[in-house]
């Protein structure tokens, strides 16, 4: 008998977790899809092996698996695309083969929709997208499902969705702490809803087989208080794992998928053991590690003290915002990692008064997603900021004063107005240059022999890299006075991610219309 409803695709960097919902509104659940999903729980392993350039039907998650060590190592094997997908060239490292991460991951969708149980007709399919890039994610979501025959498609953001999928309240107030296989995130989320509000719901991409690109709905909107994040996850754990059990062996495949398994096994256990398969060369080799000895490799790679470093740039974001770490509803702790005992520990230490929602860290997405009706949008945020050169009275040379700072939410409520003066008499116009601040976190990520380590930066105000393009030069009639008032500036960030300026006057009363200077990310 066939049964409609919601479909909901979480696809992660190390697993895709797939989830149903009827139309009855019965409870949703997780869907085995075989021969791709794993079981307890029900996931599908995010890897795809070609076996050619031109093979465009390749072996799917728990296939790859089964393959062995021939798919495994193989130079054609995909893991970690969902990273690159609407990365920055720079942020791309190569890929196994001609495809793109793009064409990969819309091939990991398409598999997923024919291998769906035969009495299975969703209505509509509900899509994850994480929030440090959710624009272009969704861009890239829009292109990858157009062709599945389906109705409705909807987007919403990881964190709502997993705060929702957790059981937790419209209105709540949640740290989401997102240790995935590609990144870790912290989101402070501020749930719409609550004390009468309406609930948050998710962005509709198509309606009645219609694409909505240039829809003006109105939409309401979730918040994102505060975020920081690492490009660091799960893989590199395991990466680091492998190094310490076999230096002598490169990072392959075979030696990452047992890495995993024992990482997962001390989760719940003090000791583990696995059987590595090098290959029809070698024989099979087991693997020991105690939970004790993984703690103290996380330690010494300074996984915690990147974590600090994370939930304290969050937590002062959330300070800005009058909000403090008593008036959070909770902790959520989502993705595979997350399920570490250390990391559990450090969570109750740093965050001991906030209740620890830790029941479905791997489902919780998925199961959320299904809970958000289309509808709504969430606002996304600022991943670098935009900052002004400005020319300081007191020490007489340009200076970058910050506009919109990393992890601010946008389209933005109000303008943001500032007053500018004339640095010399008889001034014909004011010059405004433009730049991004870049990423200010103490820590980052750099790869020596192949291996993920984390580096501190030297302290100090961050680096701002000006924006390409000659400098905006705004006429002055008549010229200006040293010292004296002249523009008052209005910056704010539409719904399109663009900057938007307005400028009066102050000695004409003219005003300018509104003019676009740039897309800000």
């Amino acid at each position: 008998m066939a049964q409609d409803g919601t479909l909901a695709i979480d696809m992660g960097s190390t697993t895709t977790v797939v989830a149903f919902q009827a139309g009855d509104g019965t409870p949703g659940r997780l869907l085995e899809i075989p021969p791709y999903s794993c079981s307890d729980p029900a996931v599908i392993p995010s890897l795809l092996w070609f076996s050619g350039p031109g093979d465009l039907r390749p072996l799917i998650g728990r296939q790859v698996l089964e393959a062995g060590p021939s798919a495994q190592d193989s130079p054609l094997l995909w893991r970690d695309f969902k990273r690159r997908i609407g990365a920055a060239s720079e942020d791309r490292p190569g890929a196994p083969g001609p495809l793109s991460a793009e064409r990969v991951g819309g091939l990991l969708l398409e598999r997923i929709w024919k291998r769906l149980p035969g009495e299975l007709q969703p209505r509509r399919l509900v899509l994850t997208a994480p929030i440090d890039s959710y624009r272009r994610y969704r861009q890239w979501l829009q292109q990858a499902t157009a062709d599945l025959p389906v109705e409705e498609i909807a987007l919403v953001d990881e964190p709502t969705a997993a705060a929702i999928g957790a059981g937790l309240p419209p209105g709540s107030r949640v740290l989401v702490v997102d240790l995935g296989g590609g990144t870790i995130d912290l989101s402070l989320v501020a749930l719409e809803g609550g004390e009468g509000k309406a609930a948050p719901i998710a962005q509709l991409l198509r309606f009645g087989g219609l694409r909505l690109d240039d829809s003006r709905q109105a939409l309401r909107c979730a918040r994102v208080v505060g975020k920081a994040g690492l490009a660091l996850g799960g893989r590199d754990i395991d990466r680091w794992i492998a190094a310490a059990l076999v230096p002598e062996a490169s990072p392959s495949g075979s030696l990452l998928e047992a890495a995993e398994q024992l990482k997962c096994a001390l989760s719940s256990a003090p000791e583990a053991v696995v059987t590595w398969l090098p290959g029809a060369a070698a024989a099979p080799r087991a693997l020991r590690l105690e939970r004790r000895d993984l703690e103290a490799l996380l330690r010494e790679r300074g996984l915690l003290s990147a974590l600090d470093q994370l939930l304290d740039a969050v937590l002062a974001a959330g300070r800005a915002e009058g909000l403090d770490l008593d008036q959070i509803d909770a902790v959520l702790p989502v993705g595979g990692s997350s399920r570490i005992p250390l990391i559990r520990q450090w969570l109750s230490e740093r965050c001991p008064a906030v209740p620890l929602r830790d029941e479905r860290p791997i489902e919780a997405v998925a199961l959320g997603a299904l809970a958000l009706t289309p509808g709504v949008q969430v606002k996304d945020v600022l991943a670098r900021g935009v900052s002004l050169r400005c020319w300081d009275r007191r020490s007489f040379e340009h200076r970058w004063h910050p506009l919109f700072l990393a992890g601010q939410s946008w389209p933005t409520g109000r303008p943001l107005e500032m007053v500018l003066a004339c640095s010399r008499d008889g001034q014909a116009e004011l010059e405004l240059a433009l730049g991004e601040p870049r990423n200010d976190q103490r820590a980052e990520v750099v790869f020596i022999d192949g291996l993920p380590q984390l580096r501190s930066r030297p302290a100090g105000p961050p680096a701002v890299e000006p924006w390409a393009g000659p400098s905006l030069q705004l006429a002055l009639d008549p010229p200006g006075r040293q010292g004296v008032d002249r523009l008052r500036l209005r910056f704010s960030i539409d719904a399109a991610g663009r900057l938007v300026l307005e400028s009066e006057d102050l000695i004409t009363g003219e005003r300018s219309s509104a003019m676009a200077l740039g897309a800000v990310r």
